[in-house]
């Protein structure tokens, strides 16, 4: 039987549309584009026939050379990928479109099902949606081009093109029109007799960023995973992350429309992998997910031929520790190190970003290794090249051919991203270190650097490091060209490598197996190391990068990490926490003098409104030491008594002044560091469903993972225990819709269904609701090879790709519930 690979559905779902993208212009959205790259879709778009890609949201000077080659009466086919809403998208495709002097055919690929478009709030949209789409937008389209110049043919020859600015006001905005306003036919006549716009909508579910053929997440610019996954209510502590399990879900109109868009996302991916899912679910949000898609099959789907397989749907926050540790990943490194893609803002869209995720596309930095490759010269043809060249000014061009560097630096240019599907003879190498641990990846990734430098007969000294090699086969443009996927990954590897990241990475890895060992023995032991390592980060700030040290945000997130360790622990050391009230005292006190040390902590949530008053107070503590001092000296030298009884009543006022405005600043952030703690005991779950408390200690003696130095997470544990074919306790099952029929009608007549079991299923779909990194991918790996079960295929996915610093965030960054 097939194996399941997540990358070839997704390629394969582009070439079975390739009669639409012949001969069509192509635009794909921020997350399409990120999806693509990890795809490596691109060339499969120009293999079908595309003329071009093009971003949909940023304009480009190259995009006008489009139709250089076409000639001037040919029509023009336009397809666009957007994993947004056609709300959000509405203005760029107007836009885009207007761009075109003759288009006949728009075609717009949706990863948001018609269901999702308009069931989320405050969609203009119906329950037809894309057929009200398609109406709106050729009517929208029709007035856009007759409020410009109905009557105009060639305005693509005026000085800047058609291009209209991207800060333009003005744009025609989807909204609702009456049945009256609404055309009956998504066609109409424009400009030259006889040309017309046709519109169609479809459903393309398949737009995710599969890091290998067994892991995927979502773009994280996409409206499922920037919706919300909780509103602000008592067990929430994030937007971005489920709420604390506590044997509740949400029903009806209380769904959070990441939730829903999440279930429709995964019953629509299953469903085009021709899957056949028997749904689990741990956690509260992950048991609404399982119902909804419950309620989405229907009997039509039971007599279809499907291949059997298992649904386990988990919440991120059923365990928080495993994505906020450092665990021995070379893919976290790199994602951890590396420099990300910036974001694009979408400007007046209907429904603003809810939840900005961190962008999956890691921005190589290919010119911190290639120093000397490419030469200054090859460089500046590449500028040109991106540049564009003017036919209409080659005088200008030549001239200020050589200024082209002035704009572009080798930095911005030379960057690369990770591709899934690059391999070297049939070995990928995302999906091959996914698999691997930091020093064996390390190695592996060596190993194909001396392998393609035989096959391009470079000779090199076997313990050369990864930064000669890569030199060595960047030299000539042919051989960089062909070899592009290993350098690109070599270099990300070196870059995290280096000793800056290293040493950090290595750090945290030392102190969070202190605070697991301390968390083993004493609340006093793990509050005092918790201490320890706030006081060491405020003197160690400035050395932070050169010697590993800890800054301030490092000792926030440890400081999770800790509180996290203490609930799970000491679940009744204290009446509010884990923690004693004169232990959580003096890691209250550690915390004040560390932000008072530090402003730039007021960039978290629980802080806002307390920078400028943080930057005064410390630059009047500075001026104070500095001024200190001198007057000491005067004061032993000289007689002041004759004037003291003058001057003491002059600076009386100024003096009870600034210290009555220190005292209130301490005073506020006494309290906003109270509220931080009490959102620490949150995080503990104390008061949280106890069947998961139950289950997870369950797990933890089933394993005997007792050694605090090679903790394992919850995924590890879940996949060992279902391989090993043991209940787990907690995991709810959903009845699929042929049980729902045994057990309401043929029940009756002694005809009952059997509950299924996960471990009995061939392939087992893994969905971490909030998502998961990359030492979960290794260690699920593990517990698949330790079980022994080479007829099972387990593969993954999450709602984005997380590292340490974006669990901090979430936790503490503005998308906080403190």
């Amino acid at each position: 039987m097939a194996l399941v690979n997540v990358i070839n559905c997704c390629l394969d779902s582009i070439r079975e549309i390739s009669e639409e993208l012949k001969d069509a212009v192509v635009y794909v959205d921020a997350g399409c584009t990120e999806s693509f790259k990890f795809l490596g879709a691109f060339a499969v778009l120009l293999e079908m026939g595309a003329l071009a890609v093009c971003s949909l949201e940023s304009m480009s000077t190259l995009d006008s050379a489009i139709g250089w080659n076409q000639k001037s009466d040919v029509q023009t086919k336009v397809v666009f990928f957007t994993c947004r809403l056609l709300s959000d998208s509405h203005r760029y495709i107007l836009r885009r479109l207007s761009t075109h002097k003759r288009v006949i055919q728009c075609t717009i690929y949706t990863s948001i099902s018609e269901v999702g478009q308009s069931a989320y709030p405050d969609s203009p949209l119906g329950p037809d949606a894309y057929h009200e789409y398609q109406s709106l937008l050729v009517q929208d389209y029709e007035e856009l081009m007759k409020k410009n110049d109905p009557n105009a043919t060639a305005t693509h020859t005026h000085k800047k093109g058609n291009l209209i600015s991207e800060d333009e006001e003005g744009w025609l905005q989807l909204t609702p029109r009456a049945e009256d306003d609404t055309p009956k036919s998504p066609s109409f006549s424009i400009g030259h007799v006889g040309q017309k716009l046709i519109a169609y909508v479809h459903h393309f579910p398949l737009i995710l960023c599969p890091v290998s053929p067994k892991f995927f997440v979502l773009p994280s610019e996409g409206s499922i995973s920037e919706a919300y996954l909780s509103a602000d209510q008592e067990n929430a502590i994030s937007s971005g992350l489920p709420p604390l399990s506590t044997g509740t879900f949400h029903d009806g109109e209380d769904v959070p429309p990441g939730v829903a868009l999440t279930a429709q996302f995964l019953y629509n991916l299953t469903t085009k992998m021709e899957l056949k899912l028997e749904i689990f679910s741990l956690g509260d949000t992950s048991r609404t997910i399982g119902k909804l898609m419950t309620d989405m099959s229907s009997l039509y789907d039971v007599g279809r031929r499907k291949r059997a397989a298992g649904l386990l749907l988990i919440d991120r926050t059923v365990d928080l520790l495993t994505p906020c540790c450092h665990g021995d990943s070379l893919v976290d490194r790199i994602f951890s190190s590396v420099t990300r893609r910036t974001r694009t803002v979408a400007k007046g869209s209907q429904t603003q970003p809810n939840l900005p995720r961190a962008p999956l596309d890691v921005q190589i930095p290919l010119a911190d290794v290639l120093r000397e490759v490419p030469p200054k010269t090859n460089v500046q043809l590449f500028e040109a090249f991106l540049r564009g060249w003017n036919s209409y000014d080659s005088a200008t061009q030549i001239n200020t051919f050589v200024s082209l560097g002035d704009d572009f630096s080798e930095s911005e240019l030379l960057n690369g991203s990770l591709v899934a599907t690059e391999s070297f003879n049939g070995t990928p190498y995302l999906e091959s270190i996914l698999d691997r641990k930091t020093k064996d990846g390390t190695i592996l990734i060596k190993k194909l650097l001396q392998e393609t430098l035989r096959k391009e007969k470079i000779s090199m000294n076997p313990k050369t490091d990864l930064q000669l090699m890569i030199r060595a086969l960047a030299k000539s443009q042919s051989c960089f060209m062909r070899n592009k996927g290993i350098i690109q990954l070599a270099a990300a590897t070196s870059y995290a490598m280096s000793e800056k990241y290293r040493a950090k990475w290595d750090s945290f890895i030392s102190a969070e197996k202190i605070l697991n060992i301390s968390a083993g023995d004493t609340s006093q032991d793990l509050s005092r190391q918790m201490c320890d390592i706030i006081n060491k980060s405020c003197f160690g700030e400035s050395e932070s990068s050169s010697q590993g040290l800890f800054s301030v945000e490092d000792a926030f997130l440890l400081t999770v990490t800790g509180y996290i360790l203490a609930g799970e622990n000491f679940p009744t050391s204290g009446s509010a926490g884990p923690f004693s009230w004169q232990e959580e005292h003096f890691l209250k006190e550690a915390i004040v003098d560390a932000i008072l040390e530090n402003p730039k902590l007021a960039k978290y949530k629980f802080l806002n409104g307390l920078l400028h008053d943080l930057e005064a107070n410390l630059k009047k503590k500075k001026d104070g030491e500095i001024i200190e001092e001198p007057s000491k000296a005067l004061e032993s030298d000289d007689d002041q008594w004759g004037t003291w009884g003058e001057e003491e009543d002059a600076d009386k006022d100024t003096s009870n002044e600034n210290v009555y405005s220190d005292m209130q600043l301490k005073l506020e952030l006494r309290d906003r560091v109270d509220n931080l703690f009490k959102f620490f005991h949150k995080l503990t779950n104390l008061k949280g469903n106890k069947g998961i408390r139950e289950m997870a200690s369950s797990l933890e003696n089933s394993i005997g993972d007792d050694d605090p130095y090679s903790r394992k997470g919850l995924l590890y544990k879940l996949l060992t225990r279902i391989l090993s074919k043991y209940d787990v306790p907690g995991l709810e099952y959903h009845s699929s819709t042929v049980g729902r029929l045994f057990k309401s009608g043929f029940g009756r007549f002694g005809l009952v269904q059997a509950k299924p079991s996960l471990s009995d299923q061939n392939v087992i779909l893994v969905f971490v609701v909030g998502g998961m990194n990359g030492i979960e991918v290794l260690e699920a790996q593990e517990a698949l090879s330790e079980s022994g079960r080479a007829d099972v295929e387990v593969v993954l996915g999450g709602t984005t790709f997380l590292t340490p610093a974006d669990m901090l965030d979430l936790l503490l960054g503005d998308s906080s519930y403190i």
